[in-house]
């Protein structure tokens, strides 16, 4: 799949970076443009693979390129007044040579979490490409107020894109581990099982093909649910045959793999995929749609362990719109399953934010009216009359 990514914030743009590293360590081909918008100037230095003229500081009127201070409502503000500074970045990409818009972003900071969906709302009024989401969200051991923008910002960012593909920290950071590395570890996570996915189909002249390929078109019918999907990865090392059990020689006297094992391997990697750890923890029955890519050496990849990790789905999902294929990659010595769950609806991590929004403004309204109340009784006399203000 060809993707125009554009990483908005912080986060955003360090994902948006390693994807393009991901992307010219792997051979990829799916970034097709990438673009970082900032608040603050720091953040877009750091960036090693976005091209300058691509990083875009908006901004600087009111903030002078010191970001927003994790204030998401600021964020949006200036998202909203310098929308023409990042069309002038679009306005680079080659449209003609993609598939979609990709808009990544951490949902708990102010920039990111505040300016993508406004990104998302005028970029879908003015394209005809789906435009997705990838919205990262805060742990809960980050702090209130990174909590508090993922509940203000997820409903709208989920209402402006096609569909908004979730990666929940919280499910990923591991005990005693430094935040610097933390955030390294997840973003390469992040890349790894997003990269395989939209990699799938995208291959250079002369490289193997699928049996089974995975075009964008399957990936976008996968996505037309709308609202929010997660992804589940499970990868095995994979055997050199050594001729016993696990290979047989071919006619000219190599080694090729056994076709059994390597079904038996892909729908095993399948159903770890599906049940292990995602990128956002839900229950798998209630996705609308799924997808599944196998992944790895052409030689341990065939298209019926595709076809029996699909019917695993189907049963699994109780949807017959289960679509899937490999994806051949010579140079790494791993078998990969990645499977995108589409729609899902039972999600407690989703729930528990929806409860953070609604409690958060029930509370503003009560301090609203509790600081009008003081100021009423400030301002009234003895007689309960109102004194005149000036």
């Amino acid at each position: 799949m060809k993707l125009a990514m554009i990483g908005f914030g912080q986060a955003g743009g360090k994902i948006v970076d390693k994807f393009i590293e991901y992307d010219q360590r792997t051979g990829g081909e799916a970034v097709r443009s990438a673009v970082a918008v900032n608040t603050a100037k720091a953040d877009l230095v750091g960036l090693d693979y976005v091209p300058e003229e691509n990083q875009v500081l908006i901004g600087q009127s009111r903030v002078k390129g010191h970001g927003v201070g994790a204030d998401n409502e600021l964020g949006a503000e200036i998202a909203e007044e310098d929308i023409d500074e990042v069309q002038g970045a679009v306005d680079n990409v080659p449209i003609h040579d993609i598939d979609a818009f990709l808009i990544v972003a951490g949902m708990g900071g102010g920039t990111g979490s505040g300016g993508a969906p406004v990104l998302a709302k005028y970029l879908k009024r003015i394209y005809t490409e789906p435009v997705y989401g990838l919205g990262v969200l805060p742990g809960r051991d980050e702090g209130g107020i990174y909590t508090l923008n993922a509940a203000r910002s997820f409903q709208t960012f989920v209402r402006e894109v096609d569909n908004l593909l979730v990666f929940d920290n919280d499910a990923w950071r591991e005990a005693g581990e430094s935040v610097g590395s933390g955030y390294d570890r997840i973003n390469e996570e992040i890349v790894r099982r997003f990269g395989i996915l939209f990699g799938a189909g995208e291959v250079s002249r002369g490289e193997e093909v699928g049996e089974s390929v995975v075009d964008s078109s399957e990936i976008i019918n996968t996505l037309d649910t709308g609202g929010v999907s997660t992804v589940g990865y499970a990868a095995e090392e994979v055997d050199n045959p050594s001729g016993g059990l696990l290979s047989r020689f071919k006619s000219d006297g190599t080694e090729e793999v056994d076709s059994t094992h390597a079904t038996n391997r892909i729908t095993s990697l399948v159903r770890k995929a599906a049940l292990g750890r995602l990128t956002l923890p839900c229950e798998i029955d209630s996705a609308e749609r799924s997808l599944l890519v196998a992944s790895g050496p052409p030689e341990y990849l065939n298209r019926k362990g595709v076809e029996k990790g699909r019917k695993w789905l189907e049963n699994q999902t109780g949807s017959m719109e289960v679509r899937g294929g490999d994806y051949p990659v010579g140079d790494t010595d791993q078998v990969a399953g990645v499977v995108l769950l589409s729609g899902v609806s039972e999600v407690p991590r989703v729930e528990e934010l929806q409860e953070v929004a609604v409690e958060t403004q029930d509370n503003i309204d009560a301090i609203e009216q509790e600081s009008n109340q003081n100021t009423t009784d400030l301002i009234e006399d003895d007689d309960g009359e109102l004194d005149p203000l000036f």
